[in-house]
């Protein structure tokens, strides 16, 4: 098995801002399996959470280190491959890279489209929410109208932890209430960006104005300080930058009701799968989330997409120079492909 990657940018049509600052453009990895004159897909993408940054150039290290690794393995050996992978301490985003591209070539090897291997659907019950960013009130509102531009938007995200305070934090989603349609569903993620009596006092406010949930509140290193908030919010407490691979699990027990999974985070759909076999165990509610992925990390991540509760994967809707092809989006649901493997060609 031979492996292939190079890098390129992706510019976003409106900047994203959070908790801990602002992206405008991402560096990403397009990757390439090559066995038996079939090419399998897959991305990493560089992105950066409390104690874990993994740079571009970094990736690129990663993935040469794996090169070798990989010269040992068949792609139909996708459990040991990742398992060698995460034994020799391989990025997540450069594993979740290759393990995409083993299941896609796995699946143009048998004919069958990712989600059919995994006896999963084509259709998710489940509609895909899109973000808005930490911004003024206006400026909200016009980001509303910009997403209305894709047609129906059925799920809505708003940041929040806003550095000037919850007043901010408020006023911004006051401003979006005024006009968002009474059928959206709306959470909040505010990125680790409250203290404990901040995300407990704005879990009451937003449960009267019907937001679904609150994701990763306090600080990720404080699993005490998100404890505290689950057991005294008025809302569901979704645990994400806390919650990174199934080994994480256990100790979120008790204290959130569910947690988002990353592909690029914990490291492929491999591990995603594990995580939701875990997260299912212990009665934890679960979402599927992203980065900057393009196209190709979304649709790979949407094969997983009837397993869960929630889907957050709109990195790609907001691309100006996406070079993929893979879910289309309509009617405010993401749409697996029936084309063989991941379902990803070029643009």
């Amino acid at each position: 098995m031979k492996l292939t990657y190079r890098g390129f940018q992706v510019h976003k049509r409106v900047a994203l801002a959070i908790s801990r600052g602002t992206q405008a453009s991402s560096q990403n990895l397009h990757i390439r399996i090559l066995k038996d004159g079939m090419e399998g897909f897959g991305e990493a993408a560089e992105f950066s959470i409390p104690h874990t940054t993994q740079s571009v150039d970094f990736l690129d290290h990663e993935l040469s280190r794996a090169t070798v690794i990989l010269r040992a393995f068949d792609p139909w050996q996708r459990e040991e491959i990742h398992h060698a992978l995460v034994e020799q301490k391989i990025a997540s985003s450069a594993i979740a890279g290759i393990d995409m591209a083993i299941w896609d070539w796995c699946g143009k090897a048998a004919g069958q489209p990712v989600w059919r291997l995994l006896g999963l659907s084509q259709i998710s019950p489940v509609p895909t929410s899109v973000t808005i960013g930490i911004q003024s009130p206006q400026a909200a509102q016009q980001r509303w109208a910009q997403w209305l531009e894709l047609g129906t938007i059925r799920a809505v995200k708003v940041k929040m932890g806003n550095p000037e305070g919850i007043a901010a934090d408020k006023a911004m989603f006051e401003a979006l209430e005024k006009i968002l349609p009474d059928h959206v569903h709306r959470s909040v993620d505010a990125n680790g960006g409250w203290s404990i009596s901040d995300a407990i006092e704005m879990s009451k406010w937003l449960a009267q104005r019907g937001v679904d949930h609150i994701e990763q509140p306090t600080d990720p290193a404080n699993l005490d300080a998100l404890a505290q908030v689950h057991q005294n919010s008025s809302l569901p407490i979704m645990a994400d930058e806390a919650c990174r691979t199934s080994k994480d699990i256990p100790s979120l027990v008790g204290r959130c009701s569910g947690i988002n999974i990353k592909i690029l985070k914990c490291g492929g759909l491999t591990e995603a799968l594990r995580m939701i076999h875990t997260a299912r165990a212990h009665d934890l509610k679960l979402m599927l989330g992203c980065y900057s992925q393009t196209s190709l990390g979304n649709t790979a991540a949407h094969q997983l997409a009837s397993l869960v509760d929630y889907v957050d994967l709109d990195s790609h809707l907001n691309l100006k120079d996406d070079p993929f092809v893979g879910c289309p989006f309509d009617d405010g649901f993401l749409i697996n492909r029936q084309i063989p493997g991941l379902g990803v060609t070029h643009a």
